[in-house]
């Protein structure tokens, strides 16, 4: 079966997405339409039997929220992104009006066929009968994990608020999203907590700035999100086996 792809561009001459196109995978897919921010996007979408809504936003992030709003306002047809920008508010947005993916520019024509992948399952998996569904959990064990924009928005939000005091329940809050939902879509997708996940990232940052500053132990430990310095210290330790001073000492042994 093929899905209909309609492409829109900010400029219907420009046919950016085209050249996305050209090096990712268009399987089970055709591009069937392309169109402007001007034109009637909800009445191409029911008119054309449109699958899939290609969206590029780059360099016209507003007015591409905006045009996603509009369609969900009379469709759920599903949407990727192209050209984002890694601005959490801008991402976040997009959430709301659940899109499938949320690329960031430059777009990487690979990552776009994974996209166009994971929304093709989406199709498959709803059109098959009931009586199919064991055979799709063992291909699901088979088959990597689409990758979920909420997840990597969560991901995004750690890189940037490290040094920060971070909880899954305040970036729950500030998405609109139920706490226990986003943990178990995190664990899904990387096979850990977000807890052993922040763990691990505050914990990685401090061992590169004790490989690569003569920062001090207190600045290192704030600088990754611990205001209690003992803390930090306990934590450390369990990570890695020995002290942070410990550490410090073994890499300029190595280096």
């Amino acid at each position: 079966m093929l899905y209909r792809i309609l492409c829109v561009e900010r400029n219907r001459h420009v046919r950016e997405i085209a050249s996305y196109m050209a090096g990712s995978r268009l399987n089970n897919f055709i591009l069937h339409a392309h169109a402007d921010y001007s034109s009637d996007i909800l009445r191409l979408i029911h008119s054309e039997g449109i699958s899939l809504v290609l969206l590029n936003i780059r360099g016209v992030h507003t007015p591409g929220m905006r045009l996603c709003e509009q369609i969900r306002r009379g469709s759920s047809v599903p949407i990727i992104l192209l050209g984002g920008s890694g601005d959490f508010e801008l991402a976040r947005q997009a959430l709301l009006y659940n899109v499938s993916d949320y690329l960031t520019d430059p777009v990487d024509p690979s990552e776009l066929g994974r996209s166009l992948e994971a929304v093709r399952r989406g199709f498959a998996s709803e059109d098959r009968p009931a009586a199919m569904a064991q055979d799709d959990q063992k291909a699901s064990v088979q088959e990597p994990a689409p990758s979920c924009p909420i997840v990597s928005t969560i991901k995004q939000y750690v890189d940037e608020q490290l040094h920060h005091n971070i909880t899954l329940k305040r970036i729950s809050d500030s998405l609109n999203f139920n706490c226990a939902y986003l943990g178990q879509k995190f664990k899904q997708q990387e096979n850990i907590s977000f807890n052993e996940y922040l763990l691990r990232q505050r914990m990685e940052k401090a061992k590169l700035l004790l490989e690569t500053t003569d920062m001090k132990i207190y600045e290192i430990a704030d600088a990754v999100g611990y205001t209690e310095i003992d803390w930090f210290y306990k934590k450390f330790r369990e990570y890695t086996g020995a002290s942070a001073n410990e550490y410090r000492k073994q890499c300029f042994i190595t280096a």
